[in-house]
């Protein structure tokens, strides 16, 4: 039987249109392309590299600021060392940095942990701390991070580490009352010796971390009848600068006032703007702001000056530890020493009042009764 034939098979070929005209191609995604911050190392937040002409391209550089912003500017240096070592110590042994693989960081923590003869091996929260800034660094270029515990190459060597090196922080011993009166009594020139004196009651009274105590200005300083409120724009556990407000009230005594060793201070530096406490040249010549390592080493050269048990277990941490040790002896609750240290926990405040009763109790059992 003759079918019909299909009409796919018959239909006529349609017309030939003209080439269509299209708009202009977008920009190339090379101009979207991730930029690294280059102080920062790896681990910052890339951001679109934009053209200087691009309307955005303003908005794409404080964005940039920003994300910079989000974390601390000592988080930020600490990430970065961090970063330069470990890919130092890659391009040393021939191995990739980035991306890096679970043994290559397995590798890396335990010659942090068993470092070559003459060097000292690094404590396990530096080791930790690392591995957080390799862990950074890939996840913000967007590769999947060997340094996690999710790797148990690296899970184990990290565990193995922490149990033989042990987790305790060393913590510095506090300076007391007393023990700061013997650092009064141990100050040398006059101008240097009105700075420190300022530094450590200031520090003590207010229970000052080193970072605060730096960067103290002269205008958050107002002074009234009672003493002088210090106005703190932002510390440690401040980061989005909230503030806080700290008293420094007038003493007892004129050796140990902090006030009067503040004023005499400023009098005698002639600071009158600008950053509170400065550098003290050999002659007397007031310099630069002091940074927080600085005020550490001040520490420390008076406390071996004036001869102290242990001087190696005193540091700018003291201060604050200080505080803590002495209010809490003498009767101050736990919220009234919050409000000034600013801890947001009651754990350390009672980790300072434990060492302290550990102290008296040492030193009552050597009474020979």
């Amino acid at each position: 039987m003759n079918q019909e034939p299909r009409k796919a098979d018959t239909a006529q070929p349609a017309p030939i249109s003209p080439p269509e005209i299209l708009p202009p191609a977008p920009p190339a995604p090379a101009d979207l392309a991730l930029v690294q911050n280059t102080s920062g190392g790896p681990w910052a937040i890339g951001l679109p590299n934009l053209p200087a002409d691009n309307p955005l391209y303003e908005t794409a550089q404080a964005a940039q600021q920003y994300v910079e912003a989000a974390k601390a500017v000592a988080t930020q240096r600490a990430y970065s060392s961090d970063w330069r070592h470990f890919a130092a110590w890659c391009e040393t042994h021939g191995l990739d940095s980035l991306p890096a693989t679970p043994s290559t960081v397995a590798l890396y923590l335990t010659s942090l942990a068993k470092p070559a003869e003459g060097e000292k091996p690094r404590k396990a929260a530096t080791i930790t701390r690392r591995l957080t800034s390799i862990n950074a660094a890939h996840k913000n270029a967007g590769l999947d991070s060997p340094a996690t515990m999710n790797h148990r190459l690296v899970a184990d060597t990290l565990h193995g580490i922490r149990r033989t090196l042990g987790v305790a922080q060393t913590r510095k011993k506090p300076l007391t009352r007393d023990r700061i009166v013997k650092l009064l009594g141990v100050l040398e020139g006059p101008i240097a010796a009105a700075r420190d004196k300022a530094l450590l009651l200031v520090g003590f009274a207010g229970s000052l971390r080193r970072s605060e105590l730096a960067d103290l200005r002269v205008d958050q300083l107002t002074w009234h009848r009672k003493g002088i409120t210090l106005n703190l724009l932002r510390s440690k556990t401040d980061q989005e600068g909230q503030g806080r407000e700290i008293d420094i009230l007038h003493g007892l005594h004129d050796l140990t006032c902090p006030v009067m060793a503040l004023e005499n201070w400023l009098k005698i530096s002639g600071v009158k703007d600008g950053f509170v406490f400065r550098r003290v040249g050999q002659h007397g010549n007031v310099g630069t702001a002091l940074d927080k390592d600085s005020i550490g080493r001040i520490v420390k050269r008076l406390v071996k000056r004036a001869k102290l048990s242990d001087p190696g277990a005193y540091g700018g941490h003291s201060l604050r530890a200080g505080f803590v040790t002495e209010a809490s002896a003498n009767g101050a609750t736990d919220r009234q020493i919050m409000k000034q240290t600013g801890h947001k926990s009651i754990v350390m405040v009672h980790r300072y009042a434990r060492e302290d009763q550990k102290d008296r109790q040492d030193a009552a059992s050597k009474l020979g009764l």
